[in-house]
């Protein structure tokens, strides 16, 4: 199972992002490093843990459609793989990213608008580019997409993977930062019963390596991590 950190950023520096409330994100205070500069933090992780591919959160594009360029481009060069969530809303944002550098693509439930136009995406950019978020909130959706009736987590999933997607995070902004444990699982594991190729991640809650265990156990194939490491909870060791 693969652990990825998350760097969550917000008017340009890292954030602790706690239970999806992000007018109460401040800067980021971390066991690992003395900055919240997003090159910093990331530099902490490689050297704490030995990982260099990140989660990025561009709340900044999310909230108000202003990527980050300049600092996907400081990570790139520093040799960092991304999977970047830029609040994607069109193939254009999705091309743009892209060319930007991103590794792979994280289109948002929070704020992609169709499953025409994710099969439109799929299409052009092909499926191993692309990761669907099933954006969650106490275990319901954010939002529905606008061509599915169903506001059901399950009924959207099964609605992208049989668009095309082959890799979807579940992850819940309601456990983020808040030490709850993971609260997917049970999701987690009906996408896996109705998919079984898909590439499943998952992320919000998590606080030790046994709640890493759990998730390798579920043979979730990768786990969104953030808090535990700022606050040495989950220590190199663990991995």
């Amino acid at each position: 199972m693969r652990v990825i950190p998350v760097i969550d950023i917000l008017n340009s520096v890292v954030v602790r992002g706690v239970a999806g409330q992000r007018a109460e994100y401040r800067p980021i205070e971390s066991c690992l490093c003395d900055s919240a500069e997003p090159l910093a933090v990331a530099n902490a992780f490689r050297n704490e843990f030995g990982l260099s591919t990140l989660y990025v959160a561009d709340l900044d594009a999310i909230q108000n459609a202003e990527p980050n360029f300049e600092t996907y481009e400081a990570l790139l060069a520093d040799g960092f793989e991304l999977l970047i969530d830029a609040g994607l809303r069109s193939t254009f944002d999705a091309e743009t990213l892209l060319m930007a550098g991103a590794s792979k693509i994280i289109v948002g439930l929070e704020t992609w608008p169709s499953l025409a136009t994710l099969e439109m995406m799929l299409q052009k950019f092909g499926p191993e580019r692309v990761i669907f978020s099933l954006d969650l909130k106490n275990g319901r959706p954010i939002r529905k997409l606008d061509d599915v009736l169903s506001d059901d987590p399950i009924d959207i999933g099964c609605a992208v993977i049989e668009c095309g997607v082959r890799e979807l995070i579940v992850l819940d902004l309601a456990a983020v930062g808040v030490a709850s444990g993971p609260t997917t699982l049970e999701i987690c594991q009906e996408l896996q019963d109705f998919a079984r190729k898909l590439k499943l991640i998952t992320g919000g809650g998590i606080r030790s390596s046994a709640d890493l265990a759990t998730l390798r156990e579920a043979k979730v194939d990768g786990a969104l991590v953030a808090s535990a490491f700022h606050d040495g909870s989950i220590a190199s060791s663990d991995l």
